[in-house]
């Protein structure tokens, strides 16, 4: 017995259609990664104390320290606002390429794709 695709979904002109949608679909998924991995990310924290840049590509690219938040006797506090920045700015690049990604995708979860 032959397995059939519903609706005609087995035409040359509709596997060709579908091919075509894929390519198209993976063309805009890579320029989304290229201009992401471009995009600089900043996320600040504790009032501007402490403020990190990083790119799309999860690469730091500064830190902003307010000398006022330096003090010897209290280093977990700066250790913690460095963690929670960097946090926040990851964060920041994971919702922004989710958002694209679904985007591109319709909703549709493509596994192993970002």
């Amino acid at each position: 017995m032959k397995a059939r695709i519903p609706g005609g979904m087995n035409s040359p002109q509709n596997m060709n259609s579908m091919i075509r949608q894929a390519q198209k679909m993976q063309e805009d998924m890579a320029a989304f990664q290229e201009a992401l991995e471009a995009k600089e990310f900043k996320a600040s924290v504790g009032g501007g104390a402490v403020e990190i840049t990083m790119n799309g590509k999860r690469e730091v690219l500064g830190v902003s320290i307010k000398p006022e938040v330096v003090d010897p006797d209290d280093i977990e506090m700066l250790e913690d606002l460095i963690a929670s920045a960097v946090n926040e700015v990851l964060s920041n690049i994971e919702t922004e390429s989710s958002e694209g990604m679904q985007k591109i995708t319709g909703g549709v979860n493509l596994p192993g794709v970002f």
